[in-house]
């Protein structure tokens, strides 16, 4: 279904949707009304002391563990260039009534620190990979931990941090507490500087730069480090199917783009629904264009770990939908499938605002033993996923009322009052020349011969063609 837009209709929307204090989306952009929530499912390993003799590894998946996400701009800086910057602020409050279990709940999982620190030192000599099972064994690191969720997502004290903080200060991007969204808690994303479409229409919302770059440096192609699209929270208007979603993910720390896959209708309000293309993290060798995010494996997971700390941990979609079967063979537990585990955004094409949006991501962490570090046994080499969640949000309540009535219902009812008003005008046209018709109408018809009174006379030399217009009799000839 592709939605024509009228003139009308355009005008009102440019005017509203640019980032302008003045336009009716600003407040909306500003403060995002609409309720996020968090959902994660943790990967409760059920069989770790199987997996360091060489088993596969057997998984349960535990939650949702819920959380209401809260969004605020601040630093909102306009610049001369038609651009805006700002930084988005974001904190979580957990919401045991959504929540399929506590906080307190204990999971067992990989140790990052400790599998990841293992496959960094790989490749170093052997001296020092025997030195770094000492010290795992001195402060208690095994290669699986059972920690809480709250500790899991928010951070735990770990000796190894502070030890490896003290000898190689550069190593880890966290000085105290580690946990998996520890950064992201009352935190911001980066420095987001847009284009507001107020000089410009045609570069509303995309991105000019995030912490001042107009590229990143973690990727291998110029392709890969692009920052292209929006900051993922408003598009440009007037969409087609053809139109793509293209937006910047600083946790991702990478571009993304979803594509068209059908209309739809949320709470009376015309969509488009936007999905994930298969290639979205697929590897180098089934899509060229990815080889720049490579290292790779199997495809359909991304390696993060140039911008995780070197960690060697990947990105895709939950419980490897989408990707190469193997992966979710690998580990016992896992069930992939598109109504649970594929992401979607409804979005309202005339404005470019989403109505409607799930984003689901998994974690996962490549493990395997390492010559010379004891604490890693002997685990077969497989990517053994640490966890997924769900963004989620969708328009209601007053701000859905608003948004119908400011820019679906208003601009509709100005676009038909266009036609009712020409053909009010046409109507005030004809009236004066129905009452002139009317008016002239009787005198006229009075005033015409009455053929049938002599039908037989015909006008000769000898017959005036003037009669006299009271009598009705011939006027005599003058002599």
């Amino acid at each position: 279904m592709i939605v024509m837009v009228p003139t009308l209709i355009k005008q009102q929307v440019l005017k509203n949707v640019r980032i302008d204090p003045s336009s009716l989306s600003f407040n909306m952009w500003k403060e995002i009304p609409v309720p996020f929530y968090l959902s994660v499912y943790f990967f409760d390993v059920v069989n770790p002391s199987a997996v360091l003799l060489g088993e596969k590894p057997q998984v349960r998946e535990r939650g949702p563990y819920v959380y209401r996400e809260f969004r605020h701009k601040s630093n909102i800086t306009f610049n001369d260039n038609d651009t805006v910057s700002f930084l988005e602020y974001r904190s979580f409050q957990f919401q045991p009534d959504r929540s399929h279990g506590l906080e307190s709940d204990y999971i067992v999982m990989p140790n990052i620190l400790v599998l990841g620190a293992a496959m960094m030192m790989e490749n170093k000599p052997m001296s020092l990979k025997l030195i770094m099972t000492l010290a795992f064994s001195t402060l208690g690191e095994r290669a699986f931990m059972n920690r809480t969720v709250g500790e899991i997502m928010w951070g735990y004290e770990d000796p190894l941090v502070h030890l490896v903080n003290k000898y190689l200060p550069n190593m880890f991007p966290f000085k105290g507490k580690f946990g998996l969204f520890a950064e992201l808690n009352n935190s911001n994303s980066g420095l987001f500087t847009v284009f507001t479409g107020v000089k410009d229409f045609s570069r509303i919302h995309l991105v000019d730069k995030w912490n001042g770059l107009s590229k990143v440096k973690y990727w291998h192609s110029d392709q890969c480090n692009m920052i292209n699209g929006t900051s993922g929270q408003m598009w440009a208007p007037f969409m087609t199917p053809e139109t793509s979603l293209e937006f910047y993910s600083p946790e991702a720390c990478r571009s993304m783009n979803l594509v068209y896959k059908e209309s739809g209708v949320f709470e009376g309000i015309p969509t488009y629904r936007f999905v994930a293309p298969s290639t979205l993290f697929a590897n180098g060798s089934t899509y060229p264009p990815n080889e720049g995010f490579c290292p790779c494996l199997e495809s359909g997971i991304q390696n993060i770990s140039t911008c995780r700390f070197n960690a060697p941990l990947f990105l895709s979609h939950p419980h490897f939908y989408n990707a190469d079967p193997m992966l979710a063979e690998a580990v016992l537990g896992l069930h992939p499938n598109p109504e649970e585990h594929s992401l979607f955004l409804d979005v309202h094409p005339v404005t470019g605002i989403p109505m409607n949006c799930s984003v689901k991501l998994q974690l996962s962490l490549y493990v395997k033993a390492i010559k010379g570090i004891g604490q890693t046994g002997k685990i077969e080499p497989v990517v053994l996923p640490l966890m997924w969640f769900e963004e989620s949000g969708a328009m209601e309540g007053e701000p859905l009322q608003t948004f119908y009535t400011q820019l679906v219902l208003v601009p509709s009812v100005l676009h038909y009052a266009q036609y009712v008003l020409v053909g009010l005008g046409c109507v005030l046209l004809f009236i004066p020349i129905i009452h002139q018709i009317r008016s002239q109408g009787p005198r006229d018809v009075a005033s015409q011969p009455s053929v049938a009174t002599e039908p037989d006379r015909l006008p000769s030399p000898r017959t005036p063609l003037l009669q006299d217009s009271l009598g009705g009799q011939p006027t005599s000839p003058k002599a």
